[in-house]
């Protein structure tokens, strides 16, 4: 996620890259530029033919194409957003859990109710593995110990951590004599767990459909190639120039959905999971009362992963 100033200075906002989406487009707008240029230098000739393309349907394509990549990248938001709010609510389940345990389970040591809560700790480590298809990481092994080995090679090693967890939770509870009360409490957080876990999988696994974006992919490039034959004979050469605008502008918007369509990946836009991570672990190690505690992820370069 990219992390900037919410009032940047004017200089920021018309020539910083860091945070922009030009890094992922900048060829295409560039082969759009030298396409016009080219249009330019032949007058809109092609194989002795000169084009000739009005005005009239580039205003109903731009209208049309305008409102296309608004409907998608509204979709592709909902995704993103609905992906934040079950990572905040996997936050909030975690404090609860970590909470109950020193309030509900009170008979239990320190360390008793850190090996309890350590299935906790690595489970938002083991989805973010999971749901970016990567192998299991450094940070559950550290977590787990030689636990984390039991998990390495299952299909679903988050939806068997939460298992395990739900298992370790029962059995402490009873050990320690408590009530049916408390154990239903328990249990209905490890079913929001259950629930946050089923809904990052619904997003990660059900893709916007191919052929949506596959045909809006092609509108865009066909639009930005022909346009400079419908602007060469009125503002010859700053037909380039206008065409970098509009290329840039529906190039980047064609970006931006693409990155936040898949909000679990490690591009710009996507969501920091690394770092959220990072402050759930820190947050149920302060409510076990732990002082010694890992520090929170810091943004690079103003992009945070």
């Amino acid at each position: 996620m990219i992390l900037r100033p919410q009032t940047p200075t004017l200089w920021v906002l018309l020539f910083s890259l860091k945070g922009s989406i030009i890094p992922a487009i900048w060829r295409k707008v560039l082969y759009t530029v030298l396409l016009s240029s080219l249009v330019v230098a032949t007058h809109g000739t092609l194989y002795h033919y000169k084009v000739i393309i009005t005005s009239t349907p580039f205003t109903l394509w731009g209208l049309t194409l305008a409102i296309f990549l608004g409907f998608r990248n509204n979709v592709a938001y909902q995704r993103f957003w609905e992906a934040r709010t079950l990572w905040g609510e996997l936050l909030i389940v975690t404090r609860n859990l970590a909470r109950q345990t020193r309030s509900l389970l009170p008979d239990l040591d320190a360390q008793s109710r850190r090996q309890l809560c350590k299935p906790l700790i690595a489970f938002g480590y083991t989805l973010r593995d999971q749901l970016r298809g990567t192998v299991q990481g450094a940070d559950v092994k550290r977590v787990l110990g030689e636990d984390a080995a039991t998990f390495a090679n299952c299909r679903n090693p988050a939806n068997a951590l939460l298992a395990e967890l739900g298992q370790r939770f029962a059995d402490q509870s009873r050990a320690a004599g408590a009530s049916d009360i408390t154990l239903a409490a328990i249990d209905q957080q490890m079913t929001r767990l259950s629930y946050v876990l089923g809904g990052c999988e619904r997003i990660s696994n059900t893709p916007i459909p191919y052929p949506y974006i596959l045909m809006l992919h092609r509108i865009v490039h066909v639009y930005c190639f022909l346009l400079p034959f419908c602007l060469v004979d009125s503002i010859g050469w700053f037909t380039p120039l206008a065409v970098c605008v509009l290329a840039y502008t529906f190039f980047g918007l064609d970006a931006l959905g693409d990155q936040i369509a898949d909000p679990f990946d490690t591009q710009p836009n996507d969501l920091p999971l690394d770092a959220m991570s990072r402050n759930l672990e820190i947050t149920v190690l302060e409510i076990l009362g732990d002082t010694d505690l890992p520090e929170p992820l810091k943004p690079v370069d103003g992009l945070l992963l």
